[in-house]
């Protein structure tokens, strides 16, 4: 037995890596064109000879911000609305007519002169117009 007469026991593998595998020069792309380069093909709003459906559906105008401002009421016009001891609260504000709606939120300042007691709740308040419900006696409610 020589070097020369030696055969393996198993047959090697050829070993495959992802490089393209047996597709050969085209790789499946065909010859020329667009579809045949890097990055060629259309795009996905792409539609022939049409308008594209993006272009075609009529768009939102208009922005509305997230945060949109406040409802706003002042002190002289809850004076003027309600009577001593009353709740205020955002429903009865809108049931009055003084906001036009309660979303996002509803707040309460210090414009004009305060005589009547009042209790407010679910509503922000300035500083100017705590001070003019604390001072005739009212409550604020969180």
């Amino acid at each position: 037995m020589q070097l020369h007469n030696l055969k393996p026991t198993k047959k090697k593998r050829k070993k495959v890596v992802g490089r393209g595998g047996t597709h050969g020069t085209y790789s499946t792309r065909g010859m020329k064109g667009q579809k045949s380069r890097s990055g060629g093909g259309k795009g996905r709003s792409f539609a022939g000879d049409k308008t594209p459906l993006f272009r075609r559906t009529p768009k939102l105008r208009g922005f509305k911000s997230l945060y949109a401002k406040n409802n706003i009421t002042n002190v002289s016009s809850l004076e003027a609305s309600f009577e001593s001891g009353d709740i205020i609260n955002p429903g009865i504000l809108l049931k009055k007519g003084l906001i036009s709606k309660i979303k996002p939120r509803v707040k309460i300042l210090g414009n004009g002169e305060l005589s009547k007691k009042f209790i407010i709740e679910g509503c922000i308040v300035s500083k100017s117009a705590e001070e003019k419900i604390k001072k005739t006696g009212g409550k604020i409610l969180t």
